[in-house]
């Protein structure tokens, strides 16, 4: 196995890592936030998270962390102004539906996007992905799952998170591979209109689903603390979230998103002490074992697919390429 192929490896299991540990953190800091300080302005303070992970950002780059690399001034607006509206969507799909409802909603966020992939960009799933991700799902339905309350605004806005989500995060994948743009570079230049499509628009939604005003909230010492805590890790959660999609997938990104479900839901009943159930442990065992069996076929695949391409390179004289996918049959420019 060639270094460059490791060195890979190790910085996608880094970016999992990264990405498990920020978004559980948050989630929990989150909800000690919304549930034990009762501020629920989940709209509004994701435009904070977004706003503070640019100015991070931005300082990192006068630091020379990272270089500046431009490419289409539209293709970052519509993927920046896309996001925000599809977190937006989100929150109202949460707001107007049961919260089954809305773990389904999100479970629909990987079906979705591999029917996109699939007939757009052409990519093909093999029948062991199929299953696996079949099994992750039932496990993540099983311990999520609850009530399914139907009704017809819900379900509308529910289809438009579902849409939008899935092609937001295919386009964080083409856009680092179309542009050459790293993570980091992304996020900088589009965390600035995804701020201010969440500033300009997460006032009204949360006093629309929350009936309270953000600017007239009492904000005492406990939550502004918490308030800048979560914006500090969203910093990693925001980070990460473009790095996974960029040297995995959406749907790997999807598949590690329900993984966070099930720790979130472990950890709330070891250190929140949330009401917990049989079917809720079963349905994370169930979960984890598709997360393992999907892992365990992506990585076979790839290994497979880098070993077709080893005689190739080696005719042309070029080195194999780093950004080797983990999905089945993805091709180079998606």
């Amino acid at each position: 196995m060639s270094e460059s192929r490791v060195g890979f490896q190790l910085g996608t299991i880094g970016a999992l890592s990264l990405s498990v540990v920020s978004s559980v953190s948050i989630v929990i800091c989150n909800k000690a936030l919304m549930s034990s300080l009762g501020f629920h302005f989940a709209t509004t303070l994701t435009s904070w998270h977004l706003l503070v992970t640019f100015c991070s950002l931005h300082i990192a780059l006068k630091m020379k962390f990272f270089e500046h690399k431009s490419f289409e001034r539209q293709a970052v607006l519509g993927f920046g102004i896309l996001n925000g509206i599809s977190i937006g969507l989100l929150n109202l799909s949460l707001g107007f539906n049961s919260v089954g409802f809305y773990q389904m909603t999100k479970l629909a966020i990987i079906p979705c996007t591999v029917f996109l992939e699939t007939v757009f960009f052409k990519k093909k799933f093999s029948r062991s992905i199929q299953s696996s991700l079949a099994v992750l799902l039932i496990g993540v339905g099983i311990a999520t799952v609850t009530d399914l309350q139907l009704n017809a605004l819900g379900s509308f806005l529910s289809f438009l998170a579902v849409v939008t989500t899935c092609v937001a995060q295919i386009m964080t994948n083409t856009i680092q591979k179309k542009y050459k743009v790293s993570s980091t570079q992304l996020l900088y230049q589009s965390s600035p209109y995804q701020a201010a499509t969440l500033l300009i628009s997460g006032p009204f939604l949360d006093n629309l689903l929350t009936n309270q005003n953000v600017f007239a909230f009492k904000y005492t010492t406990q939550v502004v603390i918490f308030i800048v805590l979560s914006c500090l890790i969203s910093v990693s959660v925001n980070f990460s979230t473009f790095l996974v999609i960029g040297k995995t997938s959406p749907v790997t990104y999807q598949v590690l998103g329900h993984l966070k479900t099930c720790l979130v839901l472990a950890f709330g009943y070891i250190l929140l002490h949330d009401p917990f159930s049989w079917r809720n442990i079963m349905g994370i065992l169930i979960a984890l074992v598709g997360m393992i069996i999907y892992s365990y076929y992506c990585t076979r695949e790839g290994q497979k697919k880098a070993t077709e391409a080893a005689p190739l390179n080696q005719v042309k004289g070029d080195e194999s390429d780093p950004l080797v996918n983990l999905e089945s049959g993805e091709k180079g420019s998606t």
